[in-house]
This record gives C-alpha cells, structure tokens and sequence, in this order.
C-alpha cells in the first residue's frame, strides 16, 4: 500500500471514530458558552434577546424564546454528531 492508501484507509477511519464525540462535545460546549461572551458586549442571541427585552418589557417571553433557541441548537448538533458516529464503519471500532 503507498503512503496516502494507509492514510486513507487505515489511519484516517480509526482518528475520525477517535476525535468525533469529543470534537463534537466541544462544539456542544462551545455553543453553550457563547451566550457568557454576551456579557463582554459581543452580540449574539442572548444580547439580541436582552436588547429586544428592555425595549418591549418582555423579559419572561424573550428569554424563554432565547433558552427555546440555545436548547435547539444544542440538540440539533447532539443529533448530528450521534448520527456521524452511527455513520462511521464498524470495523474501525
């Protein structure tokens, strides 16, 4: 087998099963902690949802929809990185 065959078929299967749940772990957290970066003024959805808040005095209905978002978010990409893992060979396991 020449070089780029063992990468392809060998040593790049069994790193993907490796790296996937914890790479997809870290997006998952990564998605959670971008509404702490709120707090150092960058926009995002939980600034968006503060900002539109002070403006209507919806705070209950505003935040319910911005916990609603980062909970489909993080569901979404759960989702998607189990269905990756499922997808991959079962002799790299």
């Amino acid at each position: 087998m020449s070089r780029w065959q063992v990468l392809r078929l060998v040593v790049l299967p069994q790193a993907i099963r490796r790296v996937l749940p914890p790479l997809g772990n870290d997006f998952i957290a990564m998605l959670k902690d971008s509404s702490l970066v709120s707090v150092l003024g960058v926009p995002d959805i939980t600034q968006m949802g503060k900002v539109y808040a002070a403006s209507t005095f919806l705070y209950f209905e505003t935040y319910n929809i911005v916990a609603f978002l980062y909970l489909t978010m993080t569901i979404v990409l759960s989702l998607l990185v189990r269905w990756l893992e499922r997808k991959m060979p079962q002799h790299v396991r």
